[in-house]
């Protein structure tokens, strides 16, 4: 389903519901061995994923373990990202050479918990949900915020090596389009990329779900120090490694 969101490139393994011969490597299973048991079969799930994943771009299956900053460890040689919620569970990996930055989400077509709105909504966001509701009540707006936010700060900080705060992107989407955009608000520091400012992304809503994913293909754009122009380069990705973990 949620292939549905992405280009051409990027290899995506789904499930709903989790697999009863996912296994865990050794390491992987000593960061869930004081987990219940059904937080351990959504991890080995994820886990499974990933490593189908892998195997769609012709690599081998390989432990993924938390970083520093809880977001998968991946191989050097790609990006990816993982999803789950209840009923769901993804992954999704495509070549480092293929994509810079790249990131999905899942979220139940539910309300947030009383008081979550206020914490990660700027505003604006606030008036801007106020009037999808009244266009469109089926979608559960706050959530779907919610849930780009979390694929916003997957794909900024698996590109920037950079912490997100949820009031640092202001997100715009219309009740008639899939797609969105997330404006990354001026700060201290900004990102050497050229189009990490402003990040596109798609959405949908489905099956009780909503699904979101940035998928920004190529090599980044760089921009020089004198001039401001891009130009073409590797990711810089040398920021702190620091994650504010974006869990219900």
């Amino acid at each position: 389903m949620i292939e549905q969101l992405l280009p051409y490139g990027v290899a995506v393994s789904e499930v709903f519901g989790d697999v009863p011969q996912a296994h865990l490597y050794p390491e992987e299973a000593r960061v869930v061995e004081r987990a219940v048991e059904a937080r351990r079969r959504e991890f080995a799930t994820g886990r499974w994923c990933a490593r189908q994943a892998l195997w769609r771009v012709g690599l081998p299956a390989a432990p993924i373990l938390p970083g520093f900053d809880g977001a998968p460890e991946w191989p050097t040689s790609v990006l990816g990202s993982i999803t789950h919620c209840a009923g769901y569970r993804a992954a999704v990996i495509a070549r480092a050479g293929d994509a810079h930055m790249l990131g999905i989400d899942a979220e139940p077509n539910a309300p947030l918990p009383e008081g979550v709105l206020e914490l990660i909504a700027l505003p604006e966001e606030q008036r801007l949900l106020s009037r999808l509701r009244l266009l469109a009540p089926e979608v559960h707006w706050d959530r779907l915020l919610f849930s780009i936010k979390e694929t916003v700060y997957k794909s900024w900080f698996l590109s920037t090596r950079q912490r997100l705060d949820f009031d640092e992107a202001i997100i715009s989407l219309e009740a008639g389009s899939t797609a969105f955009t997330a404006r990354i608000l001026p700060r201290e520091w900004s990102s050497p990329e050229a189009e990490a400012d402003r990040l596109q992304g798609r959405w949908l809503a489905k099956d009780g779900l909503l699904l979101s994913a940035i998928a920004v293909l190529g090599a980044p754009k760089v921009r020089t120090a004198a001039t401001g122009h891009p130009r073409q380069d590797q990711p810089a990705g040398n920021g702190p490694l620091s994650r504010k973990a974006y869990v219900l």
